[in-house]
């Protein structure tokens, strides 16, 4: 299957609506971190300005925060906690045009329009009893493409390494360029460092998934010894390790961005425990971002999916960000979809069933 990349249809700005609109209206901040009242939030979704008589698309934009206006005229997307005092931000709550604002959803109505126009139908849903095996084609498809063309970021849980096939899917995905950033937290590092090292997860054999004895002890050795040698890189020398999703990382130079929670241990020295600072890099990934996998962890996920624009201006081009979101857990999928995204498509599935199948596509 060929992956054909939607075409976007921009809005008809020569209507009389656009063209009668006013331009919209800026206020300006008046004290570091605080937007002027009557501030204009955004959204995942395309915006456009009127700014001197032009209607402006805002790029790299993402949910809650507010557009600034810098003086070349460009629009900038900025969070509240990086507002300075003089900037101007755009100000009016109507988004039809009327305030020279306008969101805007019918940009791929053409790409993705609905399937059937029955009132009435089976599976209109996605759950277990859903096939997903259109699904697996198209992602496969996506993937290739985006290898060479877009930005790919994986969203794992623990689970996607907690199997010694899984982990190996994940070095192929890596380290075959299928993966250009890897969003975590301590576990998912932690507890694939532990199988690269002693060949086991939470304590659990890899392969027979048996304890082993003081297992409890050797995800705390695998974060005691990489605090020693001063991080995860200069643990992967020292020991020799190899194999598995965060030494392929390292050896590619695919970033991990491994965010920081009150239920870790250690954690690694690589965590970023401060949230803002998270958050931060991040964005400078979820901003070029044209393919989203979230692979069992809903808090990732959903903080993944809030950072994302529905669309990114790639190669000059606007085109849909696609966002595909696989867990065991029907409740966590809808949890995901029910964020408001323009374009997520979930997967009912274990994980591990999940990646040996997307990668023997891939391989095929």
């Amino acid at each position: 299957m060929d992956f054909v990349l939607p075409k976007y249809e921009a809005p008809d700005f020569g209507a009389e609506l656009f063209v009668n609109a006013p331009d919209a209206r800026t206020a300006e901040v008046s004290a570091d971190g605080v937007a002027p009242e009557n501030f204009h939030a955004t959204s995942m979704y395309p915006e456009y300005f009127k700014i001197n008589g032009e209607w402006k698309l805002i790029t790299g934009t993402r949910m809650d925060c507010v557009p600034r206006l810098n003086r070349d005229g460009s629009l900038e997307t900025v969070e509240f906690r990086k507002l300075k005092a003089g900037d101007r931000v755009i100000t009016g709550r109507n988004d039809d045009g009327s305030e020279g604002i306008y969101l805007y959803t019918d940009g791929f109505r053409a790409a993705f329009g609905a399937a059937t126009s029955d009132s009435f139908s089976f599976r209109s849903g996605r759950s277990r009893e859903t096939s997903f095996a259109g699904d697996y084609e198209r992602l496969a498809s996506l993937l290739r493409h985006d290898k060479t063309h877009g930005h790919i970021i994986w969203v794992l849980g623990p689970a996607a390494i907690f199997d010694k096939e899984s982990r190996k899917c994940m070095e192929y995905i890596v380290g075959n360029g299928y993966c250009h950033v890897v969003f975590g937290g301590n576990a998912v590092a932690t507890h694939d460092l532990e199988g690269a090292m002693l060949g086991t997860a939470l304590g659990q054999d890899l392969e027979t998934t048996r304890n082993v004895p003081n297992g409890h002890y050797n995800h705390l050795d695998v974060l005691n010894r990489a605090a020693r040698c001063g991080g995860i890189s200069e643990m992967i020398d020292e020991y020799g390790l190899e194999g598995g999703l965060v030494c392929t990382c390292v050896k590619n130079e695919v970033p991990l961005v491994l965010a920081g929670s009150i239920r870790d241990d250690g954690p690694l020295p690589e965590v970023v425990c401060h949230t803002s600072e998270v958050q931060d890099l991040m964005r400078a990934h979820t901003g070029r971002a044209t393919t989203v996998v979230c692979l069992g962890t809903q808090l990732h996920s959903i903080a993944t999916g809030n950072l994302t624009p529905c669309y990114t201006v790639a190669e000059g081009e606007v085109r849909p960000v696609f966002i595909y979101a696989v867990d065991i857990s029907e409740f966590a999928l809808n949890k995901l979809r029910d964020r408001g995204s323009l374009e997520v498509t979930t997967i009912v599935s274990n994980i591990q069933d999940f990646l040996f199948k997307i990668v023997t596509l891939l391989d095929s």
